[in-house]
This record gives C-alpha cells, sequence and structure tokens, in this order.
C-alpha cells in the first residue's frame, strides 16, 4: 500500500491533532496507544483551553446506573433539551457509547468522585431526568480529567509516542487538491509547515466573540476558520449559549486582554437564595419572569439583556446580591458552601459577603461548528474535527448541560477510528466495518446516508478559491477601526441574548467594512499570533451573524427578539442550515 507524503519515516501514519481540550488530548493518546504517528499542536500550554475551565461534570448512563435511569432516558433529555434539533444518530451514538469512554479516561488516569459505598457519586443537574452526572474533584471536573489526561501525554511524549509541540499556532492548513495534508503554524517566532496523512481539529469554541465569556482567552474560533478557509461545510451557528452570571471585570484593561481568568458563578448560588439586583439596587428579575432568579439558564441571560437594552446599556452589567444568604444561612454559609468562588472572588479583589458582584450572560459554548458525520470527519477529506469545534448535531439548538465534555470524547475517539480506518483495504475505508477488526471501543450503528449528505452540501472547490468570506463594506455605518474589542462589543449588543433582524444586518454592515480592511480570508503569512486570530474571530463573526440573520425565528438559544417561536416537534428530521464558501457573506 502506497503511503501519503505525510507519512513518518517509521512507516506509520501520522496524525496531527490541534487542541489540547478533551477531544484533542483523548484522541492523541488513543491514537498513538494504536500506533499512529501522532503530533499535538497547542497553541499555549496544554491547560489552557475549555475543558479545563469546566465547573460541571460529565453525563453517562454507567453500566449500574442511578435506580430508574436508562440509555432510553438520556436520549430522551438530550432531544428534549435541544429544542428538536438535535440529530437523532448523534445522540443515540452519545448515549449508548458514553459507558465506554468514561472507562477510557479511567484507563489514562482519571479519577472521579466515590459516594460512601465507594460507588460513583452521580449528581443530578438541570433537565436531566436521573442522577446521572460524574464529576471529579467536585466542582473542578474540568481541572481533574484535564490534569490526568495532560499528565498521561506528557508520559507518552517521554517514551515517545506523542512529539508534543507548545504555543505553535496552527495558521492554515496544507492542501493537496482539496485533500488535507498538513499544517502550517507559527513556533519560537517562524512560520513552518508539518505533512501528514491527516488533522483532527479539536480547537474548542469563540466565546472571545462578545464581550462577556466564560471562556478563557484562547477561544478565538481558530478551527472554525481553519476550516472554513479549506472549503469545510460548517452548521448550527447561530446557536451559542450563554451563561447568565459570569463576574465581570471591569477595567478597561481586562477588557482590552480578553477574560483571561474567567469566573462564572454557578446557578447553585442563586439556588441558595442570592438575587440579581441592578445599578439602583432594583431587583429586576420579577418584572420580567414569574421564576425570577431560580428560571432556566437562557431565560436569566434574555431577561438580563432585556433590562441591561432598556438601561441603553447592551454591554453593560448588574449585579449579584450574594449578601442575602450570608445574613439568613449565618456568617462562613458562602466560604463552606461554595469555597472556589469564595476564593476566587476574593482574587479579584471582592468579598462577597458584604459587597455586590458585577455580573453578565456570558457566551458560554457554541452548538454549532464544522459539520462532521458520525466518525467526526468533515466535506474536505483527510480534515477531521471534534468537541466544541465541531457540529455532529448532538447539542442541537441548546445544550444539555454535562453532555459537551462526554462529546469530545465519544467522537473525538470515533474520529480516530475513522482515521485508523481511512486507507484500510477491509470494507473500502468504511469505519463500521473497518472497526470490527480493530476496535478501540465497541460503536454503534453508522448512518450510512450522513456521508452523503455531507457530500451533497459540501463546497466542490479548491481551498483557496470561490467567494471570499469578506463583503464590500457597502451600506455599513461608518463603524470606527477594527479592533478585538470593537468587536466584541459589536457582537454583545446586535448578535448577542437578543437579536433582531435590523440589529443583524447593521452587525453584518460593519462586520464587512472591517473585512475588507482586515481580509480575514488571506492571513496565512503574517507572523503575528494576534492578527491570526482577530482573522479568525472576524471570519466566525461573519459566519454567526449570516446563520442568525436566515434563521428568522427564535429557536433554543437563538432568540430572535422580532421573530415568534419555531414549533417544537419530536420528530422532526435534522436540518442544520450549512454554509460552505459558496455561500456569500457579503451585506445586503
Amino acid at each position: 500500500m502506497t503511503m501519503p507524503s505525510g507519512t513518518a519515516a517509521s512507516g506509520r501514519r501520522r496524525l496531527i491533532v490541534v487542541g489540547s481540550g478533551i477531544a484533542g488530548l483523548y484522541a492523541a493518546l488513543l491514537a498513538a496507544d494504536a500506533g499512529a504517528d501522532v503530533v499535538l499542536l497547542t497553541k499555549a500550554a496544554l491547560a489552557d483551553s475549555n475543558t479545563y475551565y469546566a465547573q460541571g461534570g460529565i453525563s453517562a448512563v454507567l453500566d449500574e446506573p442511578a435506580p430508574g435511569d436508562t440509555v432510553a432516558a438520556h436520549i430522551a433529555d438530550t432531544l428534549k433539551a435541544g429544542a428538536g434539533h438535535c440529530n437523532p444518530d448523534a445522540v443515540r451514538v452519545l448515549c449508548t457509547e458514553a459507558r465506554r469512554d468514561i472507562a477510557g479516561l479511567e484507563r489514562f488516569g482519571v479519577r472521579f468522585d466515590m459516594d460512601d459505598d465507594g460507588d460513583p457519586a452521580l449528581g443530578l443537574e438541570a433537565a436531566h431526568s436521573a442522577p446521572r452526572i460524574l464529576h471529579a474533584g467536585g466542582d473542578a471536573t474540568g481541572a481533574g480529567i484535564a490534569n490526568a489526561l495532560i499528565c498521561a501525554v506528557l508520559a507518552a511524549q517521554a517514551s515517545g509516542k506523542i512529539q508534543l509541540l507548545g504555543h505553535a499556532r496552527t495558521t492554515a492548513l496544507l492542501q493537496t487538491g482539496r485533500r488535507v495534508t498538513g499544517v502550517e503554524y507559527l513556533h519560537d517566532g517562524q512560520l513552518k509547515s508539518m505533512q501528514a496523512d491527516a488533522v483532527l481539529l479539536a480547537t474548542g469554541g469563540a466565546g472571545q466573540l462578545f464581550a462577556q465569556t466564560t471562556n478563557p482567552s484562547v477561544a478565538t474560533a481558530d478551527g472554525l476558520a481553519l476550516a472554513w478557509r479549506a472549503g469545510a461545510a460548517v452548521a448550527d451557528l447561530e446557536f451559542f449559549q450563554f451563561h447568565p452570571t459570569c463576574m465581570v471585570r471591569t477595567s478597561e484593561a481586562a477588557e482590552s486582554e480578553g477574560n483571561r481568568d474567567p469566573l462564572l458563578i454557578s446557578e447553585a448560588v442563586r439556588g441558595e437564595g442570592a438575587i440579581l439586583v441592578d445599578a439602583r439596587g432594583h431587583r429586576f428579575l420579577p418584572d420580567y419572569h414569574a421564576d425570577a432568579e431560580l428560571a432556566p439558564r437562557d431565560v436569566v441571560s434574555r431577561c438580563i439583556a432585556l433590562h441591561l437594552a432598556a438601561l441603553g446599556d447592551p454591554n453593560g452589567h448588574v449585579y449579584l446580591d450574594a449578601r442575602v444568604i450570608e445574613d439568613a444561612r449565618g456568617a462562613g454559609f458562602l466560604a463552606k458552601r461554595f469555597p472556589t468562588i469564595t476564593r476566587r472572588t476574593r482574587e479579584a479583589g471582592i468579598d462577597w459577603t458584604t459587597e455586590l458582584v458585577p455580573v453578565a450572560p456570558a457566551a458560554h459554548y457554541w452548538m454549532g461548528g464544522v459539520s462532521t458525520d458520525l466518525h467526526g470527519r468533515t466535506t474536505v477529506p483527510g480534515l477531521f474535527a471534534a468537541g466544541e469545534v465541531a457540529c455532529t448535531g448532538v447539542q442541537g439548538a441548546n445544550r444539555l448541560a454535562s453532555n459537551s465534555l462526554l462529546e469530545g470524547l465519544v467522537f473525538g475517539r470515533r474520529a480516530i477510528e475513522a482515521f485508523l480506518c481511512d486507507t484500510s483495504d477491509s470494507a473500502g475505508g468504511d469505519p463500521e466495518a473497518c472497526v470490527k477488526g480493530r476496535p478501540l471501543a465497541a460503536v454503534g450503528p453508522h448512518d450510512p446516508g450522513s456521508l452523503a449528505e455531507l457530500a451533497r452540501t459540501g463546497r466542490s472547490g479548491g481551498a483557496r478559491g470561490g467567494l471570499p468570506v469578506v463583503g464590500s463594506g457597502r451600506g455599513s455605518a461608518h463603524p470606527g477601526p477594527f479592533s478585538r474589542s470593537a468587536l466584541r462589543r459589536l457582537m454583545t449588543a446586535q448578535a448577542g441574548v437578543l437579536r433582531t433582524g435590523a440589529q443583524l444586518r447593521e452587525a453584518g454592515a460593519v462586520l464587512s467594512t472591517w473585512a475588507a480592511v482586515v481580509r480575514p480570508e488571506s492571513v496565512t503569512d503574517v507572523e503575528d499570533p494576534r492578527e491570526h486570530e482577530d482573522a479568525n474571530l472576524l471570519v466566525a463573526a461573519q459566519l454567526l451573524v449570516r446563520a442568525a440573520r436566515e434563521r428568522r425565528a427564535s429557536l433554543g438559544a437563538h432568540y430572535r427578539d422580532d421573530g415568534s417561536p419555531e414549533p417544537v416537534m419530536a420528530d422532526t428530521s435534522y436540518e442544520p442550515f450549512r454554509m460552505t464558501r459558496k455561500a456569500s457573506l457579503v451585506h445586503d
């Protein structure tokens, strides 16, 4: 069998994994254990990822589930949370195979919290019908998982099984024809390139599109932009989940830096009795919803956004008053019940037992991303995607809590299975047939039509041909010069929690004007890492606004203040609004 040019000198097929969250770390370890030549690139340190900041847990129905819980119930909960927009086949795969990848995590050193009887301590979260949430280290599950996987990766590096390149920013995907054959990247101030048989994007989300985010500063839509420029289809980008209470760092310096150390204030704080007030001290949520602070997450976010808009400050903030808890439950209660939040707020200069905490809705999780099939394959040969950067259809229009880490695991592993079988002589490269002979873990039934559907909606041109992302800027409102902070303010005010057609048109016009200058489709020879991130964010902003304009009715996390809710039907076929570079983003 003739090996592609990216095959390592050892004869092993080479996989480049871009990103070091749960999907990238886990996939790299699985591929290395299977004998592939694995290169793991991460643009910062290994721990700089959304995974590390995840306070919540990871959902799974185990071999011995909580009483009354079933895989079917997990499937039903996921479909319901997704507002009728999930891909049922992807959801079935996720929930059915969850226990296998939980075991995979444990094999790499992850230790989940146990109860007094030595069994997994399963928690219950909103919209789950039974306790099925695993935690590691209480409210630091993401850090616990990331630390264990990082240790395993470092051990694999020491034994020569994984080549690790930290502080290496991928700037472009190399292609021969349409097939991805490697990456270009910035490392030690130099532009370099590396060939491979395939590339797996596991770059996470894009919270830095908005003025407030729970995401760290590395979440700049890099993988989405790389895939888009390579011609991959993207989908469901209008669905961005916002968490209602993220602590706001109010200084201009903090804004210009991005949200480097985000602090999400859990719903559990409001569950204990904390209230939200505006700058005048008015408790405003009862004016908008009968459940006030205890309304669902998306409802609370919308109420805050509505109130800030009514006050004429869409980029502003409100205040969380937890002093009422301390008054009611006694001195020291907050520190005992919420030790991490108490420590973090004090580090930020706030004593929340005596002071108000400035908070605002924060970009939390992007349901959309690069379109993939059930094995992580995109519409471009040789390119895979897993985790938040991918759109498998699992999350639908609104993610079910604690399904995000699980999605990175299950579909990261499935992408590796497909990579290993990509040039296999068995079954013509079909992963479902191939993995029967060399499984990493058991897999579920495959939808044979998924690849055909992706092919019908995929882009047919070359990597750098076709229409550019940018528009001419005609009809813009003469915005100021582009800056990241200006972009974040624009997206928060015009395309954030609340949207209207007029706001989205205005946002599109401003983005087109900026793009005509920044030229985000042609940045591969720039050596400034921040310029690459700015260009990636601008591409992502244009794609999000275009998708939000196309969906005129409200659905899930996409809330059109001038639209009507879409009817949700359980038997609705999964039909994401996919875009390729054939679609013009010119403002009209």
